[in-house]
């Protein structure tokens, strides 16, 4: 990290950038932490037998990632649903998988596609759908600088390749309920 520094023409021991290299060493390790937690481990303790077979959505989940091309940010949103058999989620370890994959360094489509895929690993539903629409500072920053553009990926597993059930998901995910 200092040699970083040395390379972009900065003085490490100036009074500002004394400490940057810890700073940034620390900032690092808590993006990346994704690389130590287990995604089957996150959810193998949040699985329950329930007989319920209509779709279960959590949306507008934050997400914090690093691009792996330019170790820029992007940020955005994560809706995630699935049609479960015989089992599902603790609806708090869904945000807990998408935390696990999107503190690794990333491309937003595979992350897309690793929720989607551990999600059906873990419970074995009749389809899972994930969506992420995010921002990237490597887009608004440098190369084209558009800084209002954004992406948006899906993956649709299972049921979710009929029409019907993934016009169904992406309407409810559209829709803006008011919970209080």
């Amino acid at each position: 990290m200092r040699e970083v520094l040395v390379r972009l023409g900065e003085d490490p021991e100036r009074d500002g950038l004394q400490r940057t290299p810890e700073r940034m060493d620390r900032s690092l390790q808590f993006l990346t932490k994704g690389y130590q937690e287990n995604p089957e481990e996150t959810l193998r303790d949040a699985m329950f037998d329930v007989a319920y077979d209509e779709m279960v959505i959590v949306k507008d989940i934050e997400v914090f990632s690093l691009c792996e091309h330019h170790l820029l940010p992007f940020f955005g949103k994560v809706h995630v649903a699935y049609i479960p058999r015989g089992k599902v989620i603790g609806l708090s370890k869904v945000p807990r998988l998408v935390d696990v994959f999107a503190r690794r360094l990333q491309v937003q489509e595979r992350l897309t596609t690793q929720i989607a895929e551990a999600i059906e690993s873990a419970i074995n539903p009749l389809g899972v759908g994930v969506v992420v629409e995010a921002r990237h500072l490597c887009m608004m920053m440098r190369g084209v600088e558009k800084q209002h553009s954004s992406t948006i990926t899906s993956s649709m597993l299972g049921a979710f390749r009929e029409k019907e059930t993934r016009d169904e998901f992406l309407a409810l995910i559209r829709e803006r309920y008011s919970t209080f």
